[in-house]
C-alpha cells in the first residue's frame, strides 16, 4: 500500500519515538540536571511562550534571533553595523566569524548583547583538539556562545563515538567558562537516521543546543528537520534553526516546529515585519517549555 505524505510523516514520527524510547531504556546516562535546565532557559527558551502568544512584539521576536554575518568578505564596517543593529533591535546575540569576535565585543561593550561565533566552520573537518583550542581562543576574545560544526564525515562513516567525543571536546571548554555550546549537524547533508544519531551525540556530549545548518551547504533549516530534532532532544536541549530563514513567516514556522533560537542574516527584516504587522502573530497552541 502506498502511503500519502501525511501518513508517511506520521509513520516517521512513530518510528523515531520508538527508537528514542528504546535508547532511553538502554541508557544509564544521568538525568538532566537543574543547572542544564537553567542554561537552556537563559538561552531563550523562556521566551517561546511569549512569541507564540497573540501579544508578541517585534522585540520578542528579535530576542530569539542570532543576528548573523558569516560571509568571508564581511568588513569591519559591516560588523560594526551588525552590532549597532543588535543593540537597537534587541537580538539574542550577534554571530560572527572568529576573527571578528574581539572587535564585536568592543562594539557591544556596555550592552547586554553577547557575541556568538563558529567553531570548525563551515566543514566540521578540523581535528577535535584544534576545535577545542579554537573555542578557548574565541572565549579569550570575548565570545559567550559558540556554534560548532560536527565531524560530518565521521558521522556518515558510522563512527558515532568520534562524533560524540568531537562535540564533547568543545563542550568541555565552553562550559568551563560558562559559555553556551550549539552543535551544527548540517541537516542538508544527512539522512533522517543520521540526524537522529547526531542529535543523540550532541545530547550525550552535554551540548546546550542542536542547530540545523551552517548556511554554506546545499540547504538550510526545514520544518521537518526542526520537528525531528525536537522529538529527539525533547525538552533537554534548545534548537537553533539556521539557513534560509528570511521572513517572519519562516521564523514563525520554525518556532512552531520546535526551534528556540533562529539564526538569520535577515534579522532586521524579520523584526520589521513583526513590528508593522505584515503577518498575523502565531497562536499559542504549541509550546515546548
Amino acid at each position: 500500500m502506498k502511503l500519502n505524505a501525511e501518513d508517511y510523516e506520521r509513520l516517521v514520527e512513530q518510528l523515531t519515538d520508538l527508537v528514542l524510547e528504546r535508547l532511553d531504556e538502554e541508557s544509564n546516562r544521568p538525568s538532566f540536571c537543574s543547572t542544564d535546565v537553567k542554561r537552556i532557559v537563559d538561552a531563550g527558551a523562556s521566551r517561546i511562550g511569549i512569541v507564540l502568544g497573540e501579544t508578541a512584539t517585534a522585540r520578542d521576536w528579535a530576542s530569539l534571533i542570532d543576528h548573523t554575518l558569516l560571509k568571508p568578505e564581511a568588513t569591519e564596517d559591516e560588523i560594526r553595523r551588525l552590532c549597532v543593529e543588535a543593540i537597537e533591535y534587541g537580538f539574542a546575540s550577534v554571530c560572527v566569524n572568529p576573527f571578528w569576535v574581539k572587535r564585536a565585543t568592543e562594539f557591544l561593550k556596555g550592552s547586554k548583547i553577547p557575541v556568538c561565533t563558529v567553531i570548525g566552520f563551515p566543514l566540521g573537518a578540523t581535528p577535535s583538539d584544534v576545535k577545542a583550542y579554537e573555542t578557548r581562543r574565541v572565549i579569550f576574545d570575548g565570545a559567550k556562545e559558540v556554534d560548532m560544526v560536527i565531524n560530518i564525515g565521521a558521522l556518515k562513516s558510522g563512527d558515532n563515538c568520534t562524533v560524540e567525543e568531537d562535540i564533547r571536546a568543545v563542550v568541555k571548554v565552553a562550559h568551563e567558562h560558562e559559555v553556551l555550546c550549539k552543535v551544527i549537524i548540517e541537516t542538508a547533508l544527512l539522512t533522517d537516521d543520521e540526524k537522529i544519531k547526531a542529535c543523540i551525540a550532541a545530547k550525550n556530549a552535554g551540548a546546550d543546543f542542536v542547530k540545523t545548518s551552517t548556511g554554506f551547504a546545499k540547504g538550510g533549516a526545514t520544518v521537518h528537520d526542526v520537528a525531528l530534532m525536537r522529538r529527539v532532544v525533547r525538552n533537554e536541549l534548545g534548537i537553533k534553526a539556521s539557513g534560509g530563514v528570511k521572513s517572519l513567516e519562516d521564523a514563525r514556522k520554525m518556532i512552531k516546529a520546535g526551534a528556540t533560537r533562529i539564526g538569520a542574516s535577515a534579522g532586521v527584516k524579520i523584526t520589521k515585519e513583526a513590528e508593522i504587522g505584515k503577518l498575523e502573530q502565531p497562536n499559542s497552541e504549541k509550546e515546548y517549555y
